[in-house]
C-alpha cells in the first residue's frame, strides 16, 4: 500500500503538469488515442521479456508520428485519423497479448494496471518521468503558454510551433507510461484529464491550475487507496472514478454558488 501510494502520487504529479496543457488545448481525444497507442509495445515488452517502458515509449512515438501523417497526408480530419489509430492499435495490443499464455491476467493487468504491484523499480522510473515533465514544463512554459493560446504569435516569436507540439506529445507519452502500472492504459486518462479539468473550474492561472489539478489528484489517490482497502475494489479503477467523480462535484457546487450569488445580486438591485 505505501509503495502504491507513492507510486500513485508519483503519476498524478506526471498527468497533472501535462494534463493542464491537454485540457488547455482541448487535446483530450489524442491523450486518450496515445494511452491507448502504448499498448501493443507494452503487449510486445510482455510477450518477449524486455522493457515495457521502451515498449510503451516506442509505441507512443509510432502513435504520435502516425497521427501526424495521416492528418498532413491525407484529406480526412485529423480527429478521424485519431479514432482510425485509436481503434488499430488497442486492436493490435489485445491480439498480441492473446498470444501469451496467461492471458487474461495479462490483458487485466496491461488494461487496468495493479497498483498494490508496484515495485521500487516502477517508483524509481516514475521518479525519473516526474522529474523530467517538471524540467520540461519550467524550461519550455512560455513555448508552451503561446502554442497553447496563439500558434500564430508563437511562430512569429520564434518558438516552434511544430517542435513544441512534438515535445508535448512526447511528454504526454512519458506521462502516461510512467503511470500505467499503478492505473492501466485505458483508466491513466482519468488522472491525466480528471483532475486538470476540475481545477479549471477553479481558476483560469495556469501555474495555479497545475497545483491545484496536483490537489484534486492526490485527494482522489488517497481516497481512492482508502476505499479499494475497506471495500475490496479495484485500486487504479476507483483512483481513475474519483478524479472524473470530483469534477462534476466541484462543478455542480461552481453552478450552485453561481445562481446563489446571481439571486443575491438581483435582490439587492431590486431593494435599491
Amino acid at each position: 500500500m505505501q509503495r502504491a501510494l507513492i507510486g500513485s502520487l508519483l503519476a498524478v504529479v506526471a498527468t497533472s503538469l501535462v494534463g493542464t496543457w491537454v485540457v488547455l488545448r482541448g487535446l483530450a481525444f489524442l491523450g486518450d488515442a496515445i494511452a491507448h497507442g502504448v499498448i501493443p509495445g507494452i503487449a510486445l515488452a510482455v510477450l518477449w521479456g524486455f522493457s515495457p517502458i521502451i515498449g510503451a515509449l516506442a509505441a507512443a512515438a509510432l502513435m504520435a508520428g502516425l497521427v501526424s501523417v495521416v492528418s498532413a497526408r491525407t484529406v480526412i480530419r485529423e480527429d478521424t485519423g485519431i479514432g482510425l489509430l485509436f481503434v488499430g492499435m488497442l486492436s493490435l495490443g489485445i491480439v498480441i497479448v492473446s498470444k501469451a499464455r496467461s492471458f487474461t491476467t495479462e490483458v487485466t493487468s496491461l488494461l487496468f494496471g495493479d497498483v498494490l504491484g508496484v515495485t521500487r523499480g516502477d517508483i524509481n522510473g516514475q521518479f525519473v518521468a516526474a522529474a523530467i515533465v517538471v524540467i520540461a514544463t519550467v524550461v519550455l512554459y512560455r513555448p508552451f503558454m503561446a502554442l497553447t493560446f496563439n500558434a500564430m504569435k508563437a511562430q512569429s516569436l520564434g518558438m516552434h510551433p511544430k517542435a513544441t507540439h512534438l515535445t508535448l506529445m512526447l511528454l504526454l507519452a512519458v506521462s502516461i507510461v510512467a503511470s500505467f502500472q499503478a492505473v492501466g492504459t485505458l483508466l491513466v486518462f482519468g488522472l491525466l484529464v480528471g483532475p486538470p479539468a476540475t481545477a479549471s473550474l477553479l481558476t483560469r492561472r495556469v501555474p495555479v491550475m497545475m497545483i491545484t489539478s496536483m490537489l484534486f489528484g492526490a485527494i482522489a489517490v488517497v481516497a481512492g487507496l482508502t476505499i479499494s482497502f475497506h471495500a475490496g475494489t479495484a485500486g487504479g479503477a476507483t483512483m481513475a472514478g474519483l478524479s472524473v467523480a470530483g469534477f462534476f462535484v466541484v462543478l455542480l457546487i461552481t453552478e450552485v454558488t453561481r445562481h446563489l450569488s446571481g439571486r443575491s445580486a438581483r435582490a439587492a438591485l431590486r431593494h435599491t
